[in-house]
């Protein structure tokens, strides 16, 4: 007997003038000890799945049919005090945003111990002794200090490890994680994910990892159910879908992967269109709108979820892989491109932007009247690079490497501690009167699009204000520049009379890209723009930021944790650690032949859409936890999470030096490689490598390798 089996669900949201049928027949089980990954865009019906299991659904909801069995148990005809007893007791759950679901006002031991208290019938000094015990248990540094911490207090992903130890604090039979990493870097999001696999074999339980990133579940799935439109229409084990994928949405979502572009040299495949209305579910399948295989017939018959065998089931009438696609093949009539094409390639030119020696600290200040400096928070130091014309830089790093610092520096959003920002012969770094003259040439992209906007203002309004502000033409002319970026970033000139809210999450992002272009300028810094977005949105807001950088000639910063994402779109690759640059160079040359320890790991722990690969990696990656930018480690700044550190890393500080003549830069003692005069070749782990100016540290390097 399955753990929980799902018949037939069906949940519906009443809404004042519809209802949106948001799980139309799921049938989903999972065995003990098994993890159950669900997969797809946002509003197919992943979450809601989850929360139907829970009976934590928003107002106006309800599942109006099927069963959920819980060892066999049917969970929909309990009582909400029976269900209560269930939460947290026989079901954890792991909510996607632990800030949002945490209690501000208790701290973090409190709200663990509160739920042993009820399950299990503690007092307050047992369930505080449990609270620390399972902070220990996910790996919490200092667990009885952070128990008595409040959220705010805690990182990211200390916050997911409280939220992880309250979900088993009574030792569940299920474990529901729903998207427990998507707001984390990838470092923190492979602790996370190692942390719920080794928690799972040692309790013995099952896990539901919602995710729609088909890296995150690839080695530590057992079987997938991939959901559209509030159905599964592919479930089967791991290593099968990874390798042959049945159902075109399936095959879709893996085409949009940003490794499969840059692998392969070609733009993303961009699922086209919107998934439908749910409130007026459409009559066939609920894809062929979308299907670049759609035949008549798949609008006008509903598929239903078969398969040759058990094992394998998917919901198509034309699976992929059965007939020639020729021979099915019925053009999509969707204004996105949906064949493969070449990326196309801007032409780069002389340098746009120099920084050199950048620093930016933050005082920290004590004493309510005198506010005297204490210390300082070291958040970029000593950074330089270059700019060129129509090229984009990405920039990497985990959080807290000053990434989005040095981003809000170059707009002017903050002003440096030291160094200088050269643009068209001017220090912005020290004219102020500089930065305003050439504002409307460096433009930002905000990470969270929606919070950039006035939710009040019709986004008309939103792009017309830069005009109104720098006063460009009369309003008919401004009106017709804003016409034109909508066309640009394919959105109807229609929705220009819409509110921010009413536009989807990748929809929102092209409204920020045109509201950065608005004054045509010359350098946009995007950071973070496509973190929070499905990879098939993800997709096309990539592929449309390469065709305007084509067409206007425009240079990008691109900010980003994501090394698959940046390697897509940039020539070059910066990589940051704790405010300093440690490597630079080519996009394919940092990717294939990484020079700094610190950015071989990050490659490591990259997920990737390829079990064997994932499953190959396990012990590979960064550990340990960043420093603090307070008081950050002397010498080489990463010597305390570096695998080669030896007491020269301490002393001194590496320069960034050349490693080939292709411009590839690194700042490491202990190098990957050695310089060659071309592409280098590989080091030891270990091994003294010294590309330059070896005979000013001899005795250090002897001393380093005795």
């Amino acid at each position: 007997m399955p753990l929980l089996e799902l018949k037939d669900v069906r949940t519906e949201i009443r809404l004042k003038r519809s209802t949106v049928h948001a799980l139309d027949g799921v049938n989903l089980s999972i065995e003990a000890g098994q993890t159950l990954g669900v997969v797809g865009e946002s509003g197919c019906g992943k979450t809601m799945t989850a929360m139907s299991i829970m009976r934590l659904l928003p107002n106006g909801g309800a599942v109006t049919g099927g069963e959920i069995l819980l060892e066999g148990r049917d969970l929909l005809p309990l009582s909400d005090a029976e269900m209560a007893k269930v939460r947290g007791n026989d079901i954890g759950m792991i909510f996607q945003d632990p800030m949002t679901s945490l209690n501000p006002t208790m701290s973090v031991g409190r709200q663990i111990s509160e739920s042993v208290r009820i399950h299990k019938g503690y007092d307050k000094k047992q369930a505080h002794e449990r609270a620390v015990e399972m902070l220990s248990f996910v790996g919490m540094p200092s667990p009885q200090r952070r128990a008595l911490d409040y959220p705010h207090q805690l990182s990211g992903g200390m916050r997911q490890r409280a939220m992880i130890a309250m979900a088993l604090a009574n030792e569940p039979k299920l474990l529901i994680a729903d998207e427990p990493t998507t707001a984390l870097d990838v470092t923190v999001q492979k602790q996370i994910l190692g942390l719920i696999d080794s928690i799972k074999e040692r309790l013995g339980m099952a896990v539901i990892l919602v995710t729609h990133d088909l890296g995150v579940i690839a080695g530590r799935a057992d079987k997938i159910a991939v959901m559209y439109a509030g159905r599964v229409v592919e479930t089967t084990n791991t290593e099968t879908l990874y390798a042959n994928p049945r159902h075109p949405y399936t095959e879709a979502l893996f085409d949009s992967l940003p490794e499969r572009g840059a692998e392969s040299g070609t733009k993303l495949y961009s699922i086209p269109g919107l998934p439908p209305d749910l409130t007026k579910p459409p009559a066939g399948c609920r894809f062929a709108a979308r299907c670049r295989y759609a035949q008549p017939s798949c609008r006008e018959q509903d598929p239903q979820l078969t398969g040759e065998t058990s094992e394998h089931q998917y919901a198509c009438f034309f699976p992929v892989g059965e007939v020639e696609r020729s021979a099915k093949a019925v053009p999509v009539t969707l204004t996105e491109e949906t064949s493969a094409e070449a990326i196309p390639q801007s032409r780069i030119g002389e340098p746009l932007l120099t920084v050199r020696n950048l620093v930016k600290e933050y005082p920290i200040t004590a004493g309510a009247v005198l506010r005297r400096k204490i210390g300082a928070v070291s958040a970029v130091a000593d950074v330089s690079f270059t700019i060129y014309q129509g090229e984009t830089l990405g920039l990497v790093g985990e959080s807290g490497c000053g990434k989005t610092t040095v981003g809000k520096l170059l707009v002017g959003l903050e002003d440096a501690t030291g160094g200088e920002i050269g643009y068209g012969g001017r220090d912005l770094a020290a004219d102020r009167h500089a930065r305003g003259a050439v504002r409307r040439e460096i433009q930002l992209m905000f990470q969270d699009s929606y919070a950039a906007m006035n939710p009040r203002m019709r986004v008309r309004s939103v792009l017309r204000e830069p005009l109104d502000i720098q006063k460009v033409g009369d309003k008919a002319s401004r009106d017709k520049r804003i016409a034109e970026l909508f066309d640009q970033v394919g959105l109807p000139r229609t929705a220009l009379e819409r509110y921010p809210h009413e536009f989807s999450g990748g929809q929102r992002q092209r409204v920020g890209l045109a509201r950065a272009l608005t004054l045509a300028p010359k350098l946009i810094v995007a950071d973070e723009p496509v973190s929070a977005l499905d990879v098939s949105i993800q997709s096309q807001v990539l592929n449309l930021m390469k065709d305007l950088q084509v067409e206007f000639g425009l240079s990008y910063l691109f900010i980003s944790h994501d090394l698959s994402v940046v390697r897509y779109l940039s020539d070059r690759i910066g990589v940051m650690y704790l405010g300093k640059l440690v490597e630079i160079g080519p996009a394919e040359s940092v990717y294939a032949n990484p020079v700094h320890h610190y950015t071989r790991g990050l490659l490591d722990t990259i997920p990737v859409a390829d079990p064997a690969v994932e499953k190959a990696k396990e012990d590979k990656g960064i550990v340990g936890e960043l420093p603090s930018a307070i008081d950050p480690p002397s010498g080489c700044r990463f010597r305390t999470r570096c695998p080669a550190a030896q007491s020269l890393c301490a002393e001194q500080e590496p320069p960034l030096v050349e490693f080939g003549t292709n411009g590839h830069l690194a700042a490491c003692h202990f190098p990957l490689r050695r310089f060659d005069g071309d592409a280098g070749e590989p080091a030891a782990v270990g091994e003294v490598v010294l590309p330059s100016q070896p005979d000013a540290i001899d005795d250090a390097t002897e001393s380093a390798t005795a």
